[in-house]
């Protein structure tokens, strides 16, 4: 098959870019490296969209949260994510969570029978000099691919540490101990506000198990890795741990908002697990990103009430994730500025989570298909927020400070006319999103007719 679009990366941005192209009725070459006897530190299977840190979309609210107005405007614009996730959701609360095997299988399904979409099990370690091209290889890039880009930017690639949280059997948890319960009982989907199993400590268990993380074991770097920050929103536990005895008290372990049934009162602090697959079979540890060594992660999470028995699907682990200089190599329809048929999406560069990877291969799509058709779109509006995602991307954050970064209504230009109350704040941020979307949607029919 003739190609229009060359794709490179078959994860979530890739998948979405690949999905979204090709219903514009471009004929799309989407190259994965997995299965074809390539594969990344993290990834255990050869699916498109695999997911491999967590399997949370985070909150689903459009009303009130910026990840949740991000999932609506995607589901607008008819994203192949959103679809998939939403048909295998499992219960987590506000937020939207998936089970992952299931979704990534759905994605992968969907994908190779359009036919418009060739998927190739290849891995490409040099930039197209020519063609339309979207770079969608995520952190996790292969180094010659990478070295690739290095060598036609001149700049090199910026990295950080990713910790990957355990997950743990549904039938070795001791609910005698432990209770399901959302914190402060939120029932968006009908589950009965109990979408979360407890796990509660005392401030003696608590502190005994703080003290037990910052003793742990700890992976070993490499020394050209020493150096690598940790992105501040998926932080290990231990790493957490070492900024203070209270900081994970006031973090993933806050009591707040649940009631211990055996006491009628909030625990000193609490380990919540999230379902992750579809039996309920699995559970995740919420905000439990680690670099302990194995041993040492199943000796101290099994201090945990509840846990004491614990049986480990997948122990937490930890690897480097690497992001291009966006907002100094890319233009802003995500062009390389040194080769511009080449267009960057997802994680890569440094865009932070599942949705915002998927959003940016969303847009990067459109983009090329406008494109190769002649035209231009209208530029996104920033109060949006795909438009503040991609805003922040290619200009809007400082090149030399550059970090990976999730939506937040602080990436959407300030709201005018009277200060109001935070909560009303957010409300007002969402509507004018809507509404600014609303008036893209038809700039974007009007250039269509």
């Amino acid at each position: 098959m003739a190609q229009d679009l060359h794709i490179i990366g078959g994860g979530l941005a890739g998948s979405e870019a690949a999905w979204q192209a090709a219903e514009a009725g471009l004929k799309v070459r989407l190259s994965e490296m997995r299965g074809s006897g390539d594969t990344t530190p993290a990834h255990e299977s050869d699916r498109l969209a695999e997911m491999v840190c967590s399997n949370s979309f985070r909150s689903d609210d459009p009303e009130n949260n910026a990840v949740g107005l991000l999932h609506q405007e995607m589901r607008r614009l008819g994203s192949l994510i959103m679809a998939c996730a939403d048909a295998h959701r499992v219960p987590a609360g506000s937020a939207l969570a998936v089970d992952r095997e299931a979704f990534a299988a759905e994605v992968s399904t969907r994908i190779a029978a359009h036919s418009n979409i060739t998927v190739v099990r290849e891995r490409i370690d040099t930039l197209p000099d020519e063609g339309l091209t979207i770079v969608a290889t995520g952190p996790l890039t292969a180094p010659g691919l990478a070295a690739a880009v290095a060598e036609k930017t001149g700049v090199g690639a910026l990295a950080f540490f990713d910790a990957i949280a355990p997950i743990v059997h549904r039938d070795s948890i001791d609910m005698s101990v432990c209770w399901f319960q959302s914190r402060w009982d939120k029932d968006p989907i009908g589950s009965g506000g109990k979408d979360y199993i407890n796990c509660p400590m005392t401030k003696e268990q608590y502190e005994a198990f703080v003290a037990a993380l910052n003793e742990g074991e700890k992976t070993e770097f490499k020394e050209w890795e020493k150096d690598t920050p940790y992105f501040e929103g998926c932080m290990p536990i231990e790493v957490m741990a070492s900024r203070g005895v209270d900081t994970l008290r006031f973090g993933p372990m806050k009591g707040v908002g649940l009631d211990d049934p055996h006491t009628g009162r909030w625990p000193h602090a609490v380990v919540q697990l999230r379902q992750d697959n579809a039996l309920g079979t699995l559970w995740n540890m919420v905000g439990f990103q680690t670099k302990l060594k194995h041993g040492e992660q199943v000796r101290i999470f099994r201090t945990i009430p509840g846990l004491e028995n614990a049986e480990f699907a997948r122990l937490g682990g930890i690897h480097r994730n690497s992001f291009i200089k966006s907002p100094e190599l890319l233009d802003g329809e995500l062009r390389l500025r040194t080769q511009p048929n080449v267009r960057f999406a997802g994680q890569i560069t440094g865009c932070e989570g599942y949705v915002e990877s998927a959003a940016i291969g969303l847009v990067a799509a459109r983009f090329a298909v406008a494109e190769k058709r002649g035209e231009t779109l209208p530029p996104l509006p920033p109060e949006t927020a795909l438009g503040a995602l991609l805003a922040h991307i290619t200009g809007g954050a400082d090149a030399d400070t550059y970090q990976p970064m999730n939506i937040n209504f602080g990436l959407m230009p300030p709201l005018e006319g009277p200060k109001t109350r935070k909560a009303d704040r957010k409300k007002l941020y969402t509507q004018r999103a809507r509404e600014a979307l609303d008036g893209w949607l038809l700039a974007g029919e009007a250039v269509e007719a």
